[in-house]
């Protein structure tokens, strides 16, 4: 078994959280070219991690050693959305998996495909006619956020105005701080983010439980009835699927889908996404290797271990970048170009080891929902 390469002297993120994304991914690029090695050691958030690069370290972190490495049960998510299916552990993350799960399959995914549908149509209509340039980013936010409040809290635009402005300027607040330092300072005419980020959260919750108390139809009625491990739980799994973080990956991937088949060298390519429900499978497939829209995630080895032979002692931690993983040439040949037709040919049936919302027994929840917004 090897040592990880690296120095642990380095430090990845430091005070730049604003370059919250766009560090990680330049700092892994630039330590694959300088170790040769899809797995290396550094520090972040002054603790001794692995970074994962490779899809075989990945898919051993996510699936062979889940239960080794864990949630850290100190990270922001956990001080800011509280104990959910993403920030819970061993049996109790299982549970809440099994209990969660109806919402986002079957009937009840069905169920949405005439809303999700009607505002896709009226929020996306005046793209095609205006002739204008349009910030197609803020299109889709916009979009997205619709989506998940009409979804998820019964709260439309043209229902309830007011309380729709509400809920989306507080859920940009609490996003953005929780992104900031977790510094919480509140003098005479200023406030961190990390502080404006809580109070966010607590006004958020109270208008989260008066949904819950007051609407039985929906996905909140639905949630209400739920056993849940305790009378908070509906309420910060609310807060999470209502959270900026969603209409935010959402806008990432359909921006990479527009630009990827934008200009009249990709004619032919859009014609055959129109036509070919596979083809278009296939090409969301290619968008989402190539710009994830997530970092990736991060976990605690609750015991000596070992990712892709390289040793990983028990306390480190270890973080594996979506950018780097789909990116990795053992798996996808010509890793940097566009090319969906890989889907139907080398890498048929691997859909398994993209890992931009997760993987394992821990894979993002909501995965097939996205993939309906989506399409």
């Amino acid at each position: 078994m090897s040592t990880l390469p690296g120095n642990a002297g380095v430090s990845v993120l430091g005070d730049k959280s604003l370059e919250f994304y766009r560090e990680p991914v330049c700092f892994c690029l630039q330590r694959i070219e300088k170790h040769r090695s899809r797995v290396f050691q550094s520090r972040l958030l002054n603790r001794p991690t692995a970074f994962i690069c490779s899809v075989q370290g990945v898919r051993e972190l996510l699936c062979e050693k889940s239960g080794v490495f864990l949630k850290d049960p100190t990270d922001l998510m956990t001080n800011m959305y509280g104990d959910n299916i993403v920030t819970t552990n061993g049996e109790e993350a299982c549970l809440l998996r099994l209990s969660l799960t109806s919402l986002f399959t079957g009937a009840c995914l069905e169920s949405w495909n005439d809303y999700i549908t009607s505002v896709c149509e009226r929020c996306l209509k005046d793209l095609s006619v205006s002739g204008q340039p349009e910030c197609v980013y803020s299109v889709f936010k916009a979009l997205g956020t619709e989506l998940v409040l009409g979804l998820f809290l019964n709260v439309r635009p043209e229902e309830q105005p007011e309380l729709y402005q509400e809920i989306t300027q507080l859920c940009t607040q609490h996003w953005h701080g929780l992104i900031s330092a977790p510094v919480s300072v509140k003098v005479p005419m200023w406030s961190s983010g990390f502080c404006t980020a809580l109070e966010a959260r607590d006004k958020l919750m109270d208008i989260i439980r008066d949904r819950l108390d007051t609407d039985t139809q929906g996905f909140v009625g639905s949630l209400a009835s739920l056993p849940l491990p305790d009378s908070s739980s509906a309420s910060q799994h609310l807060l999470l699927f209502i959270s900026a973080l969603i209409p935010k990956a959402l806008a990432s991937l359909l921006t990479s889908f527009t630009l990827a088949l934008s200009g009249n060298e990709q004619e032919e390519t859009r014609r055959r996404a129109r036509l070919d429900p596979d083809f278009l499978h296939s090409v969301l497939l290619e968008v989402q290797r190539l710009w994830p829209p997530f970092i990736g995630g991060r976990r605690i080895a609750s015991q000596d271990t070992s990712l892709a032979g390289f040793h990983v002692p028990k306390g480190h931690a270890a973080m594996y970048i979506s950018h780097s993983v789909h990116r990795d040439p053992e798996v996808f040949q010509q890793p940097d170009d566009f090319l969906p037709e890989r889907w139907s040919g080398r890498n048929a049936g691997q859909e398994h080891l993209l890992c931009s919302f997760g993987g394992g027994p821990r894979n993002c929840i909501g995965v097939k929902l996205t993939d309906v917004f989506i399409k």
